[in-house]
């Protein structure tokens, strides 16, 4: 038995603490890599103005991870789907209400924040809003238990496009750019090696965040009172946006619980 400390150990415990390195890489990198499919090369709207191309630019030319993914359409109001998209705190309400995701986001007097549910955790802010376009920055760490905390900043690009369906319900086509820059030198180094061996998690993972988009929408399209409802039973939720988001299913007012 050799004893801790020896060459031979720490030679194993660097080669573990590796292996943890690039798993890491791996849970943070699965969700973009998915998007290698995409034809298209992620890239920054060209509408962007000079200070917003200044400072976006700057993370994504030495961005460690550059991904774009475009989802299948699926049936979806505009007016619903962008007010879900431009009120992210209260979009979280209802996809915690429908139980389909853990994410929550919430605002503090430095803007809003993201926490979801597995570690991650941080500030971002909208920082260009157009027809079909947003673009986010983000700046984060990932909490793992045996690792240093992994922090990072991102920008993401959110295009998406409407058009009439078959069953004359309107589709919407979302398309997602990713810019992701990791602190750490060797977990950058590491995330750009880690596609061929993250394929099949990142399909994976592509598809569960699809399906959140699509559960989501297909809820509201199919029961809006009931989602409605479920969001009224949350104490937490926003009485303003939840009377916004009942305007726009046009639902009868409903006495209060």
């Amino acid at each position: 038995m050799r004893r801790q400390g020896t060459p031979a150990a720490c030679n194993n415990a660097r080669t573990m603490c590796a292996r943890r390195a690039f798993a890491v890489v791996l849970l943070l990198a699965a969700p973009a890599l998915a998007a290698s499919a995409s034809p298209r090369p992620p890239s920054l709207p060209p509408d962007l103005g000079a200070a917003e191309r200044a400072r976006l630019t700057a993370v994504a030319d030495t961005a460690s991870i550059a991904i774009r993914w475009e989802a299948e359409p699926f049936p979806a109001r505009r007016d619903v789907f962008e007010y879900l998209l431009d009120h992210p705190e209260f979009a979280t309400h209802v996809t915690r209400a429908l139980k389909v995701a853990r994410y929550r986001v919430f605002r503090t007097k430095d803007g809003l924040h993201l926490d979801d549910g597995w570690g991650t955790r941080g500030h971002f802010e909208v920082v260009h809003a157009t027809a079909g376009v947003r673009v986010v920055y983000a700046r984060g760490d990932h909490e793992a238990r045996w690792l240093p905390s992994i922090g990072g900043e991102a920008v993401v690009v959110f295009e998406y496009g409407f058009a009439p369906g078959s069953d004359g319900r309107s589709r919407v086509t979302p398309a997602i750019a990713s810019f992701v820059k990791i602190d750490s030198r060797v977990l950058s180094v590491l995330s750009r090696l880690a596609g061929p061996y993250a394929k099949e998690k990142a399909e994976k993972e592509a598809r569960r965040l699809a399906k959140v988009f699509m559960r989501v929408s297909r809820a509201i399209e199919d029961e809006p009172a009931r989602v409605y409802d479920l969001l009224r039973q949350r104490p937490d939720v926003p009485g303003r946006e939840l009377e916004e988001f009942r305007r726009l299913l046009s639902l009868p007012r409903t006495a209060t619980p």
